[in-house]
Protein backbone atom coordinates (compact mmCIF):
# COMPACT_ATOMS: atom_id res chain seq x y z
CA UNK A 1 0.00 0.00 0.00
CA UNK A 2 1.37 3.12 -1.34
CA UNK A 3 0.34 6.47 0.15
CA UNK A 4 -0.43 8.86 -2.40
CA UNK A 5 -1.90 12.24 -3.13
CA UNK A 6 -5.51 12.04 -5.09
CA UNK A 7 -5.99 14.73 -7.45
CA UNK A 8 -10.42 14.28 -7.75
CA UNK A 9 -11.84 15.77 -10.54
CA UNK A 10 -15.46 16.22 -11.24
CA UNK A 11 -17.37 16.02 -14.40
CA UNK A 12 -17.96 19.76 -16.00
CA UNK A 13 -21.51 19.37 -14.96
CA UNK A 14 -21.43 18.88 -11.43
CA UNK A 15 -19.21 21.01 -8.66
CA UNK A 16 -18.78 17.98 -6.40
CA UNK A 17 -18.43 14.19 -6.42
CA UNK A 18 -21.18 11.88 -5.43
CA UNK A 19 -20.34 7.94 -5.83
CA UNK A 20 -21.34 5.11 -4.56
CA UNK A 21 -19.05 1.94 -4.58
CA UNK A 22 -20.61 -1.75 -4.34
CA UNK A 23 -17.04 -4.03 -4.67
CA UNK A 24 -15.46 -6.90 -2.76
CA UNK A 25 -12.79 -4.64 -1.50
CA UNK A 26 -12.21 -1.05 -1.09
CA UNK A 27 -8.82 -0.67 -3.24
CA UNK A 28 -7.98 3.08 -2.15
CA UNK A 29 -4.88 3.43 -0.32
CA UNK A 30 -3.99 5.79 2.67
CA UNK A 31 -4.17 8.67 0.90
CA UNK A 32 -5.37 12.34 1.27
CA UNK A 33 -6.57 15.27 -1.10
CA UNK A 34 -7.94 18.92 -0.63
CA UNK A 35 -11.25 17.92 -1.18
CA UNK A 36 -13.88 17.66 1.89
CA UNK A 37 -14.72 14.04 2.28
CA UNK A 38 -17.90 12.13 3.75
CA UNK A 39 -17.99 8.99 3.50
CA UNK A 40 -21.26 6.50 4.29
CA UNK A 41 -20.67 2.76 4.94
CA UNK A 42 -23.62 0.55 4.04
CA UNK A 43 -22.03 -2.96 3.82
CA UNK A 44 -19.11 -4.30 5.17
CA UNK A 45 -16.53 -4.29 8.11
CA UNK A 46 -12.76 -3.94 8.77
CA UNK A 47 -10.37 -1.41 9.60
CA UNK A 48 -10.48 2.18 9.50
CA UNK A 49 -7.18 4.48 9.12
CA UNK A 50 -7.27 8.19 9.38
CA UNK A 51 -4.80 10.43 10.63
CA UNK A 52 -2.83 8.08 12.94
CA UNK A 53 -5.76 6.32 14.54
CA UNK A 54 -7.10 3.25 13.56
CA UNK A 55 -10.81 2.38 14.59
CA UNK A 56 -12.89 -0.55 13.69
CA UNK A 57 -15.35 0.05 11.22
CA UNK A 58 -19.05 -1.46 10.77
CA UNK A 59 -21.89 -1.06 8.46
CA UNK A 60 -23.66 2.46 9.18
CA UNK A 61 -20.18 4.36 10.08
CA UNK A 62 -20.47 7.55 8.85
CA UNK A 63 -17.09 10.37 8.80
CA UNK A 64 -16.61 13.35 7.89
CA UNK A 65 -13.38 14.12 6.38
CA UNK A 66 -11.10 17.44 6.42
CA UNK A 67 -8.60 18.86 3.75
CA UNK A 68 -5.63 16.86 3.38
CA UNK A 69 -6.72 14.21 6.40
CA UNK A 70 -5.09 10.81 5.34
CA UNK A 71 -7.48 7.76 5.42
CA UNK A 72 -8.30 4.41 3.80
CA UNK A 73 -10.57 1.85 4.96
CA UNK A 74 -9.57 -1.62 4.72
CA UNK A 75 -12.56 -3.89 5.04
CA UNK A 76 -12.72 -7.97 5.49
CA UNK A 77 -13.38 -9.65 2.87
CA UNK A 78 -16.65 -12.24 2.46
CA UNK A 79 -17.54 -14.71 -0.18
CA UNK A 80 -19.63 -13.89 -2.44
CA UNK A 81 -20.30 -10.57 -0.64
CA UNK A 82 -19.21 -7.05 -2.04
CA UNK A 83 -19.06 -3.66 0.47
CA UNK A 84 -20.60 -0.62 0.02
CA UNK A 85 -20.07 2.60 0.35
CA UNK A 86 -21.71 6.22 -0.53
CA UNK A 87 -18.87 8.95 -0.96
CA UNK A 88 -19.46 12.98 -1.09
CA UNK A 89 -16.22 14.80 -1.90
CA UNK A 90 -16.08 18.53 -2.63
CA UNK A 91 -13.61 21.66 -2.61
CA UNK A 92 -13.57 24.47 -1.42
CA UNK A 93 -14.78 26.35 -4.43
CA UNK A 94 -18.04 24.05 -3.66
CA UNK A 95 -19.81 27.04 -1.88
CA UNK A 96 -17.44 30.02 -3.91
CA UNK A 97 -17.05 33.11 -2.36
CA UNK A 98 -20.54 34.30 -2.75
CA UNK A 99 -21.98 31.55 -0.94
CA UNK A 100 -19.67 30.66 1.38
CA UNK A 101 -19.29 34.72 2.80
CA UNK A 102 -22.45 34.80 3.75
CA UNK A 103 -23.54 35.80 7.28
CA UNK A 104 -25.52 32.42 7.06
CA UNK A 105 -22.54 30.14 6.61
CA UNK A 106 -20.54 31.51 9.35
CA UNK A 107 -21.62 28.15 11.55
CA UNK A 108 -20.76 26.07 8.43
CA UNK A 109 -16.80 27.24 7.62
CA UNK A 110 -16.62 26.79 11.86
CA UNK A 111 -17.85 23.51 11.00
CA UNK A 112 -14.89 22.81 8.07
CA UNK A 113 -12.20 24.24 10.19
CA UNK A 114 -12.49 21.54 12.98
CA UNK A 115 -13.30 18.89 10.28
CA UNK A 116 -9.66 18.61 10.01
CA UNK A 117 -9.17 16.14 12.87
CA UNK A 118 -12.33 14.20 11.46
CA UNK A 119 -15.27 13.22 12.61
CA UNK A 120 -17.37 10.20 13.32
CA UNK A 121 -21.18 10.95 13.42
CA UNK A 122 -23.32 9.11 15.91
CA UNK A 123 -26.61 9.08 17.51
CA UNK A 124 -30.09 10.35 15.74
CA UNK A 125 -27.43 12.71 13.72
CA UNK A 126 -25.95 9.64 11.84
CA UNK A 127 -29.41 8.38 11.52
CA UNK A 128 -30.87 11.45 9.85
CA UNK A 129 -28.13 11.88 7.83
CA UNK A 130 -28.29 8.47 6.14
CA UNK A 131 -31.23 8.91 4.58
CA UNK A 132 -30.55 11.60 3.29
CA UNK A 133 -26.86 11.02 2.08
CA UNK A 134 -29.01 7.41 0.62
CA UNK A 135 -31.46 10.07 -1.42
CA UNK A 136 -29.24 12.44 -2.57
CA UNK A 137 -28.50 9.55 -5.00
CA UNK A 138 -32.02 9.66 -6.93
CA UNK A 139 -32.56 13.53 -6.86
CA UNK A 140 -32.28 16.03 -9.90
CA UNK A 141 -28.90 17.60 -10.08
CA UNK A 142 -29.78 21.30 -8.77
CA UNK A 143 -31.87 19.22 -5.71
CA UNK A 144 -28.16 17.41 -5.45
CA UNK A 145 -27.28 20.63 -3.75
CA UNK A 146 -29.57 22.03 -2.04
CA UNK A 147 -29.78 18.17 0.00
CA UNK A 148 -26.01 18.59 0.23
CA UNK A 149 -26.40 22.36 1.79
CA UNK A 150 -28.98 20.83 3.91
CA UNK A 151 -26.04 18.50 5.24
CA UNK A 152 -24.13 20.91 5.79
CA UNK A 153 -26.43 23.11 7.98
CA UNK A 154 -27.17 19.68 10.31
CA UNK A 155 -23.24 18.87 10.77
CA UNK A 156 -22.84 22.85 11.60
CA UNK A 157 -25.71 22.25 14.56
CA UNK A 158 -25.14 18.89 15.88
CA UNK A 159 -23.54 17.90 18.84
CA UNK A 160 -23.59 14.60 18.14
CA UNK A 161 -19.60 13.84 16.58
CA UNK A 162 -17.11 12.47 18.15
CA UNK A 163 -13.01 13.91 16.90
CA UNK A 164 -10.87 11.06 15.59
CA UNK A 165 -7.41 12.64 15.44
CA UNK A 166 -6.49 16.06 17.25
CA UNK A 167 -3.12 15.67 15.74
CA UNK A 168 -4.12 17.42 12.01
CA UNK A 169 -6.00 19.81 13.45
CA UNK A 170 -3.41 21.12 16.44
CA UNK A 171 -0.60 20.84 14.11
CA UNK A 172 -0.33 22.53 10.52
CA UNK A 173 2.41 20.41 8.47
CA UNK A 174 3.37 21.25 4.76
CA UNK A 175 2.55 18.71 2.06
CA UNK A 176 6.28 17.46 2.15
CA UNK A 177 5.83 16.72 5.99
CA UNK A 178 2.41 14.85 5.32
CA UNK A 179 3.76 13.13 2.83
CA UNK A 180 6.65 11.62 5.29
CA UNK A 181 4.00 10.72 7.84
CA UNK A 182 1.74 9.20 5.18
CA UNK A 183 4.81 7.16 3.89
CA UNK A 184 5.50 5.78 7.36
CA UNK A 185 1.51 4.97 8.52
CA UNK A 186 0.92 3.20 4.67
CA UNK A 187 3.73 0.98 5.63
CA UNK A 188 2.37 0.48 9.24
CA UNK A 189 -1.31 -0.41 7.48
CA UNK A 190 0.13 -2.55 5.45
CA UNK A 191 3.10 -4.62 7.59
CA UNK A 192 1.91 -4.29 10.88
CA UNK A 193 1.30 -7.89 11.17
CA UNK A 194 4.79 -8.61 10.46
CA UNK A 195 7.98 -8.37 12.35
CA UNK A 196 9.10 -4.96 11.58
CA UNK A 197 12.60 -3.37 12.90
CA UNK A 198 13.49 0.27 13.70
CA UNK A 199 16.35 0.60 11.00
CA UNK A 200 13.61 -0.79 8.52
CA UNK A 201 11.07 1.81 9.94
CA UNK A 202 13.32 4.53 9.59
CA UNK A 203 14.81 3.78 6.35
CA UNK A 204 11.02 4.25 5.30
CA UNK A 205 10.92 7.87 6.74
CA UNK A 206 14.29 8.61 5.26
CA UNK A 207 15.84 9.50 8.51
CA UNK A 208 18.06 7.83 10.87
CA UNK A 209 16.91 5.62 13.69
CA UNK A 210 17.72 8.29 15.74
CA UNK A 211 16.00 10.75 14.18
CA UNK A 212 13.20 8.69 13.68
CA UNK A 213 12.09 7.83 17.03
CA UNK A 214 12.39 11.10 17.93
CA UNK A 215 9.93 12.70 15.19
CA UNK A 216 7.55 9.89 15.50
CA UNK A 217 7.35 10.80 19.11
CA UNK A 218 6.76 14.43 18.23
CA UNK A 219 3.96 13.75 16.29
CA UNK A 220 1.96 11.35 17.93
CA UNK A 221 2.93 11.32 21.52
CA UNK A 222 4.10 7.70 21.23
CA UNK A 223 6.59 5.33 20.95
CA UNK A 224 6.57 3.75 17.31
CA UNK A 225 5.97 0.12 18.98
CA UNK A 226 3.35 1.60 21.08
CA UNK A 227 1.67 2.35 17.53
CA UNK A 228 2.72 -0.97 16.65
CA UNK A 229 0.65 -2.69 19.69
CA UNK A 230 -2.50 -0.91 18.99
CA UNK A 231 -2.72 -1.67 15.56
CA UNK A 232 -2.39 -5.11 16.19
CA UNK A 233 -4.58 -5.20 19.40
CA UNK A 234 -7.62 -3.55 17.41
CA UNK A 235 -7.11 -5.99 14.44
CA UNK A 236 -6.89 -8.95 17.45
CA UNK A 237 -9.90 -7.29 18.61
CA UNK A 238 -12.14 -7.89 15.77
CA UNK A 239 -10.53 -11.50 15.24
CA UNK A 240 -11.91 -12.22 18.60
CA UNK A 241 -15.30 -10.68 17.78
CA UNK A 242 -16.13 -11.58 14.15
CA UNK A 243 -14.59 -15.27 13.68
CA UNK A 244 -14.30 -18.50 16.46
CA UNK A 245 -10.55 -18.54 15.75
CA UNK A 246 -8.62 -19.97 18.66
CA UNK A 247 -6.69 -17.25 20.38
CA UNK A 248 -3.62 -18.67 19.82
CA UNK A 249 -3.89 -18.36 16.15
CA UNK A 250 -5.06 -15.00 16.67
CA UNK A 251 -2.40 -13.55 18.45
CA UNK A 252 -0.31 -15.05 15.78
CA UNK A 253 -2.32 -13.31 12.31
CA UNK A 254 -2.13 -10.32 15.06
CA UNK A 255 1.59 -10.10 14.53
CA UNK A 256 2.56 -11.12 17.46
CA UNK A 257 5.13 -14.53 17.80
CA UNK A 258 3.98 -15.19 21.16
CA UNK A 259 1.30 -16.34 22.76
CA UNK A 260 2.18 -14.94 26.72
CA UNK A 261 3.19 -11.71 25.64
CA UNK A 262 -0.11 -11.33 23.40
CA UNK A 263 -2.19 -11.91 26.63
CA UNK A 264 -0.08 -9.48 28.79
CA UNK A 265 -0.34 -6.79 26.13
CA UNK A 266 -3.76 -7.56 26.10
CA UNK A 267 -4.26 -7.32 29.59
CA UNK A 268 -2.10 -4.31 30.04
CA UNK A 269 -3.97 -2.22 26.82
CA UNK A 270 -7.78 -3.73 26.95
CA UNK A 271 -8.29 -4.53 30.80
CA UNK A 272 -8.87 -7.68 30.37
CA UNK A 273 -7.83 -11.05 28.80
CA UNK A 274 -9.13 -12.32 25.17
CA UNK A 275 -10.95 -14.64 26.32
CA UNK A 276 -13.01 -12.34 28.74
CA UNK A 277 -13.22 -10.05 25.52
CA UNK A 278 -14.38 -12.25 22.98
CA UNK A 279 -17.43 -13.76 25.59
CA UNK A 280 -18.32 -10.00 26.59
CA UNK A 281 -18.20 -8.88 22.96
CA UNK A 282 -20.21 -11.80 22.24
CA UNK A 283 -23.01 -11.16 24.73
CA UNK A 284 -22.79 -7.51 23.71
CA UNK A 285 -24.27 -8.72 20.38
CA UNK A 286 -26.49 -11.05 21.09
CA UNK A 287 -28.22 -8.59 23.01
CA UNK A 288 -27.72 -5.88 20.07
CA UNK A 289 -29.45 -8.49 18.03
CA UNK A 290 -32.57 -9.02 19.87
Amino acid sequence: MKAVFEQLSTEQSSSFILRQFDVPKFEAPFHFHPEYELTLILKGEGQRYIGQQVNEFVAGDLVFLGANLPHCWVNQPIENENASAIVIQFGELFLGKGVGDLPEMKKVKAFLEKSKSGFEIVGNTKETLTQKIIGLQHNSPLQKIAGLLEIFDILSQTTEVITIDDFFFEHRYNQSETARFQKIFSFLIENFKEEINLEQIANIADLSPTSFCRYFKNITKKTFVEVLIEFRLQFACQLLNKTDLPIQQVAFESGFGDVPYFNKLFKKYKNTTPKEWRSREFRFSSKSQK
